[in-house]
């Protein structure tokens, strides 16, 4: 499978897209969930693909009534590093808690859960996220909501996810211990995204 590419010919432009955006978003919200994955109580990592980073460029052009062709090109440039090349799964990891004050003190208690973010594959060894890549997004006192992370898989991996293999979903951060086996329409949905 060759890695999706987004490029300006293959965006709607904006009045295209303002006239299909609210009779398409139903499909897309279901796309997401299906690409969802709640990860206890506060963290849901969803997991990007041409779809949705797509429809991501789409709304910012939208949002920010971007028609020019320098910003819509830096819009697909911002966007480019989370769609999966074939041999990963690329994330958004989020981390919620509704009352800021706990919300506060968690960030503050969960510093580094990112890097303890895994995938395992039936059989093989965990794949550690590989997160924030350019980016700085925590300090000494707390992490942030949001990261952006990254799963390699080596061929072995890849093939036994294609092949149907059980995949579970972790984090084995001290104040965050966790795991959840993917579920089947799910992983049918992230194991296309894999070549062979």
């Amino acid at each position: 499978m060759a890695p999706a590419k987004i490029t300006k010919d293959s965006l709607l432009t904006l009045e295209a897209y303002a006239k299909v955006r609210s009779a398409h978003r139903p499909g897309f919200i279901a796309h997401r969930r299906l690409r969802s994955v709640a990860l206890g109580e506060h963290v849901t990592v969803q997991f990007e693909d041409e779809q949705t980073i797509r429809r991501q460029i789409q709304e910012m052009l939208h949002i920010e009534k971007i028609f020019d062709e320098d910003g819509i090109q830096g819009e697909i440039d911002a966007y480019a590093a989370l769609l999966p090349d074939g041999g990963n799964w690329k994330a958004t990891m989020l981390i919620e808690y509704p009352d800021p004050h706990e919300r506060k003190r968690e960030l503050a208690r969960l510093i580094g859960i990112e890097d303890r973010l895994f995938v395992e594959v039936e059989g093989h060894a965990r794949a550690y996220a590989i997160a924030d890549e350019d980016l700085e997004r925590e300090n000494e006192e707390k992490t942030s909501s949001v990261h952006f992370v990254r799963f390699e898989f080596s061929d072995l991996q890849r093939v036994a996810i294609r092949a149907g293999a059980a995949v579970k979903l972790g984090c084995d951060h001290r104040n965050y211990p966790s795991h959840v086996q993917i579920a089947a329409e799910t992983l049918a949905s992230l194991a296309g995204d894999l070549r062979g």
